[in-house]
């Protein structure tokens, strides 16, 4: 793996380890259709960048994989819903490895958790889908559920519903709680499609920050929702990314913050230096193109190296 696109990876030296990324494949049985921005979306054809994406990884020989969610589409029809999730997790499991999954707002609308959680092998706890998993001494992966606080997901009745309905009440004045309309910068990101992470997550994950950084580990943060709106969309954001990066700006270990969901990717180092990288959906490629990638791992870095549509990203940290 010390090479990708007949590119000698930085400074010639091997990683330290390798693995997969992909995004928002949001597969359907459906024809093809548009965004309510009016971008072209390829329902049918994201399962074919899946399989070639599966099909490189196997060539390529990664450690793990990380799909960062939204695995099928909301306008999935709902009596196919089960089948088209277990048609895509059945092209994830041809990976010849692990494959690390992230819940995504279109996952949730085909599938309540109860159901989407073990079909996708998520080793949460209660219903909720964050974990963290370390590879090799030198790195450790924290998995978000940026759906913890949502009106998507959980039974009507559930605490984390009646938060969710409480915050977007108090943040989104318009009927539609979807739509973004008066509202401005990132404020934008309060909407129903979008979700939080609740106190005891933000109590998990500055737990297992102390323990990275006591391992003097580098630390990858994933999540389905972008943390930086420098990376993203104002609207595609995480509803309390900014409490999320305070517990994260406490330790020096985190170095990168990956996220889906804003379908045109997006690079930013926010003010801490660390690097937000949002990845390009698998959804919007043409047929014939594609958005997948594999991530080297050193010391000092991650390099992406994207495909078509997925831009290459180096990553240098603290840079």
């Amino acid at each position: 793996m010390g090479y990708a696109n007949g590119v000698l990876c930085p400074q010639g030296k091997q990683p330290l380890l390798s693995f997969g990324v992909i995004s928002d494949v949001q597969y359907a049985d459906i024809p093809d259709g548009r965004s309510f921005l009016g971008v072209p979306r390829y329902y049918r054809h994201s399962v074919r960048v899946l399989q070639r994406a599966v099909q490189k990884w196997n060539q390529e020989k990664p450690n793990f994989v990380l799909n960062f969610g939204d695995i099928v589409d909301g306008f999935c029809p709902k009596d196919q819903s089960m089948i088209a999730v277990k048609k895509i997790v059945n092209e994830f499991d041809k990976f010849n490895g692990p494959v690390y999954h992230m819940i995504g707002n279109h996952c949730l609308y085909n599938l309540p958790r109860k159901d989407l959680l073990p079909l996708l092998r998520i080793p949460g706890h209660d219903g909720h889908a964050y974990f963290d998993f370390s590879p090799i001494p030198e790195y450790r992966f924290v998995i978000l559920d940026a759906y913890d606080i949502s009106a998507i997901g959980w039974p009507e009745d559930h605490p984390n519903t009646l938060k969710a309905l409480k915050v977007l009440q108090e943040r989104n004045p318009n009927s539609d709680k979807n739509s973004p309309d008066g509202l401005v910068g990132p404020e934008r990101r309060f909407l129903k499609f979008n979700g939080g992470v609740g106190k005891e997550q933000l109590e998990w994950l500055d737990h297992v920050l102390q323990e990275a950084t006591k391992l003097n580990q580098n630390v990858v943060v994933c999540c389905h929702l972008p943390l930086d709106p420098g990376a993203s969309s104002f609207a595609a954001l995480l509803w309390n990314y900014d409490e999320v990066m305070e517990v994260i700006h406490r330790y020096s270990c985190v170095k990168v913050c990956m996220g889906g969901h804003d379908h045109k990717g997006g690079h930013s180092v926010d003010s801490h230096g660390i690097h937000h990288r949002v990845l390009e959906a698998a959804l919007e490629c043409p047929p014939g193109t594609d958005s997948f990638g594999h991530i080297d791992a050193f010391d000092d870095r991650l390099s992406l190296f994207g495909t078509d549509r997925m831009k290459s990203s180096d990553m240098v940290f603290g840079q």
